[in-house]
């Protein structure tokens, strides 16, 4: 079977998001498969996985907006941050009240200073920190700006904080977590996270390895593939002609007016083919960045 779009897998907890590449891979037969956005084991919910052509698009879903629910248990600290981590401090959360959350929530919203986990995949000096972590080494990690578009408490009771969070490429979900329990004074980790939306894919776009497998033996796994521009759908769209569909898909540049500022669009044919994405070359001049393979 030769195909190529997104097919957007619910990610049980327990799994790697390598594992539903590799369920992917494995039932559509393509090779080339790639994911957008890492999911922790301890995670679960959307996690696109390319197939074919659209690996060559995942970068555009790495900058949209992602949506999490996350359960913050009060009360207790790991050093992963996580409820798979060792305890590092206890503390009575009785103090804690849906009032205070979402007074201290606040703080969580913007462009914030943020420090990644120690146990992280992030790099310093080429090495990813979760191995200083494990040998017990120092070493300093720097806070990063983050943003955060949106936050907000679900409910609250016996401790645990359903909250609801809207956010960029780079934010840790298990650091806002820590950061509000010490806000709070009572230290907190991150129970349970679930992504519920990516880009322009949502929950209920989503697969669980079980339907894929059953599509897959009933030979219908076509109809969990999304179309390769999925991927870019929120950027401005341009209809070229025949003449400059031709450019486009031999790398030519191509010159058109348009009234968006954006510096990248989706380029279709006169016959709704998407094409690919076209940078800004110059005033009106427009640049193949990412072009589709024909036929």
């Amino acid at each position: 079977m030769s195909m190529s779009g997104f097919i957007i897998v619910n990610k049980p907890v327990g799994a790697t998001s390598f594992s539903m590449v590799s369920l992917v891979r494995r039932l559509t037969g393509v090779r080339r498969v790639g994911h957008a956005g890492t999911l922790d084991p301890l995670a679960s919910g959307v996690l696109p996985v390319a197939v074919g052509q659209a690996a060559r698009f995942i970068e555009y879903l790495d900058d949209e907006l992602k949506t999490y629910g996350a359960g913050v248990r009060f009360g207790i600290e790991t050093d992963t941050y996580d409820a798979e981590g060792e305890v590092t401090a206890e503390s009575d959360p009785s103090g804690v009240t849906a009032e205070r959350i979402m007074a201290a929530l606040v703080a969580f919203a913007g462009d914030i200073e943020q420090t990644p986990p120690l146990f992280s995949a992030l790099k310093v000096a080429g090495k990813p920190l979760y191995r200083y972590a494990r040998e017990g080494a120092d070493v300093a990690v720097s806070p990063r700006t983050v943003h955060v578009a949106a936050i907000a408490l679900e409910s609250y009771a016996n401790g645990v904080a359903r909250i609801v969070v809207r956010c960029g490429k780079g934010t840790y979900i298990r650091s806002i977590a820590h950061d509000l329990g010490r806000a709070l004074g009572c230290g907190a980790h991150l129970a349970a996270l679930e992504r519920t939306s990516t880009g322009g894919f949502d929950i209920c776009d989503a697969w669980t390895p079980e339907q894929l497998a059953e599509l897959a033996a009933e030979d219908r796994l076509e109809e969990a593939v999304l179309a390769l521009d999925r991927a870019v759908e929120r950027r401005p769209a341009a209809i070229l002609g025949d003449a400059q569909s031709l450019d486009v898909v031999s790398g030519r540049d191509v010159s058109f007016e348009t009234r968006s500022d954006a510096e990248l669009c989706r380029a279709y044919s006169v016959g709704g083919d998407f094409l690919g994405v076209l940078g800004r070359a110059g005033a009106a001049g427009w640049h193949p960045v990412k072009v589709v393979a024909q036929g």
